[in-house]
């Protein structure tokens, strides 16, 4: 099915504390956020026109902002209400929603202490993020040639656009394979993350193993689920895990606030089946963010 451009769509976005036509909300070719990645930005999603965990998306928005050097010149309150408006000015039942904050075009050079902060907020319908016949059977993964970089290269722990060129070389990578996505591994040669989703792992006692988010984001999704398996009773461990353990696992799957809880198939040789346990975390999920149940 055909998407219309991002850049054609009709309707409104939150721009610097207004709302302006969603065409009209431009910005300079020559601005620092898109040279020097100076960018930071959340991923929401929008359930029967409630958005999931807002609070702790917009929390997050405003630690990686802080990280960047970034004074945000809104609340975070502000920003709560804005991801409202436009959501209800938009008429979004079931889709996106993303934050962003860059830095302008006053200062053109490393140095950017002169730039203007700039917020906006957009949303749109959107369904699942992988084929949804893909995930009735599981994704399939290759190993990332890409690695995550090591906690003192780089802000880790913020969701800032820098971060994300390797994930789209890997991802194109991948695609160009045949694969639906990639695995990436840490500096250490870990496992630590899909591209754009976090990763668990089912052994046959029907424990879960997820990696020590110590060099990628410690998801939000990732976080409720976690709190979904151990409230049935799961057990979940947090630690290393080696590539060369996937062979003593019998499940996989990802979770992220795109992705939701996405079984795996297959990451390179090694294959798992869509197993009960799998199926009921994503069902729990589904209640969750559809208000369903009480596992928040």
């Amino acid at each position: 099915m055909e998407t219309i451009p991002y850049d054609k769509r009709s309707g409104k976005i939150w721009f610097n504390g207004k709302t302006v036509e969603w065409q009209n909300a431009n910005i300079h070719i020559l601005n620092h956020g898109l040279h020097y990645a100076s960018c930071v930005f959340e991923g929401e999603r929008v359930y029967d026109g409630e958005i999931f965990k807002l609070e702790e998306h917009t929390a997050r928005l405003f630690y990686s902002a802080k990280r960047m050097g970034i004074d945000v010149p809104y609340s975070e309150k502000e920003i709560n209400q804005a991801c409202k408006e436009i959501v209800s000015i938009q008429k979004v039942r079931n889709g996106y929603v993303r934050p962003l904050i860059w830095r302008g075009s006053e200062m053109m050079a490393i140095s950017a202490q002169k730039n203007k902060i700039h917020v906006a907020v957009a949303t749109w319908e959107w369904g699942s993020y992988f084929d949804p016949k893909l995930k009735l059977n599981g994704i399939k993964l290759n190993i990332s040639s890409w690695r995550r970089p090591a906690p003192n290269t780089i802000p880790w722990d913020t969701k800032a656009a820098g971060l994300y060129m390797i994930c789209t070389l890997s991802k194109h990578e991948a695609e160009a394979k045949g694969f639906t996505d990639s695995l990436m591994l840490d500096h250490q040669g870990n496992i630590a993350e899909a591209t754009g989703a976090n990763v668990f792992f089912k052994n046959k006692i029907n424990e879960l193993h997820t990696p020590i988010p110590d060099s990628f984001l410690d998801g939000i999704t990732r976080r409720a689920v976690i709190n979904i398996a151990k409230k049935k009773g799961i057990k979940v461990i947090e630690r290393k895990i080696g590539p060369e353990e996937m062979e003593n696992f019998v499940g996989c799957f990802l979770t992220g606030t795109a992705a939701e809880v996405t079984p795996v198939s297959q990451i390179n040789n090694y294959k798992f089946k869509v197993c009960e346990t799998i199926t009921e975390l994503n069902e729990a999920y589904q209640n969750l963010v559809r208000k369903k149940d009480s596992a928040a």
